[in-house]
């Protein structure tokens, strides 16, 4: 799912190109993607774009008259800038943004296209008219960026779960997902496990500096990466990530392998060492495979598995 860093971005992109540009229309080509009635969505044709925002992980399209095209794209959900009037690609194509001009083409009109590559379409837009209905969309986490230290605990405090749960919660903190957060806790050296009731002064001021600084970089990094071109290659992996999706390789800090807790379609990724402690945490599907107690460090596992592969070669 695209969060702070690739939604910043494609903010960005899209002010840049198209601000003060005319919408022309909105081509949906999903019956799934549209979740409202009213204003129809017939009612942005022709209306100019004045700026971008987000709202949590929403897009915001900030129109003439006061009205709004919010854009949830979430987890498969991607825009890429097409020549104008492209059409909208089967199976993965959602709709088409068609703008009048852009700012930054030489040739005049432009088209935003809108994909989801998942069979479950969940991405979805609404069109709405003034500042209360925009920001009864609003699941109202607040931005890390604008949270002191005092408050950014208040936050973490005000319900006691994990951190790997509350720091991706979007009712606690805004645009924070499952890669991200697996790059803050690396980063500030906490497990994601750890009950936001037990948290110290000081373990809440590292994390509060881990998320700031994780967002920052990565989206200066992704902005240097791009260099001044659309951001059509939104990924939730990266090489230079430290433990999101690198699962069984050295951990950067220290060297350890990073591992993983898999529940259901989430996992969190984690250094061992750096983290907790040395200890691993379990994980269900890994446990189903050993059968035995979960193994208390990273050498007990992989002892574990060897056993279990030896069994499974002589069978």
């Amino acid at each position: 799912m695209p969060e702070y860093p690739d939604l910043e971005l494609y903010c960005e992109s899209i002010e840049q190109r198209f601000a003060g540009q005319p919408l022309s229309r909105v081509r949906v080509a999903s019956p799934f993607l549209l979740r409202s009635y009213d204003p129809p969505l017939s009612a942005v044709a022709g209306k100019t774009l004045h700026k971008m925002s987000r709202l949590g992980k929403r897009l915001v399209f900030h129109l003439d008259d006061h009205l709004y095209l919010v854009l949830h794209l979430m987890i498969a959900g991607r825009l890429r800038e097409k020549p104008a009037g492209a059409p909208v690609p089967g199976k993965v194509g959602l709709a088409a943004f068609d703008f009048a001009a852009s700012r930054l083409a030489n040739t005049g009109a432009s088209t935003l296209i809108l994909t989801e590559a998942s069979p479950k379409k969940r991405a979805s837009l609404h069109v709405v008219h003034g500042a209360e209905a925009l920001a009864a969309l609003d699941p109202g986490g607040l931005e890390p960026f604008t949270l002191s230290v005092t408050q950014f605990g208040q936050q973490l405090r005000a319900e006691n779960h994990t951190l790997k749960r509350s720091l991706t919660d979007p009712h606690l903190f805004a645009a924070i997902g499952n890669a991200y957060s697996d790059e803050i806790l690396h980063r500030a050296g906490l497990s994601p496990v750890q009950l936001t009731s037990r948290l110290k002064d000081d373990d809440i001021a590292r994390l509060h500096e881990a998320t700031r600084t994780v967002l920052t970089e990565w989206t200066d990094r992704l902005r240097a990466e791009a260099k001044g071109a659309f951001p059509d290659k939104v990924t939730a992996f990266h090489k230079q990530m430290a433990a999101h999706g690198k699962f069984g390789k050295p951990c950067p800090v220290c060297g350890e392998p990073i591992q993983r807790i898999v529940r259901a379609s989430n996992e969190a990724n984690y250094c061992p060492r750096c983290q907790t402690g040395g200890k691993l945490l379990a994980d269900r599907s890994l446990s189903r495979l050993l059968r035995d107690d979960w193994p208390a460090t990273p050498e007990e596992l992989e002892e574990q598995k060897r056993i279990h592969r030896e069994k499974t070669s002589r069978n």
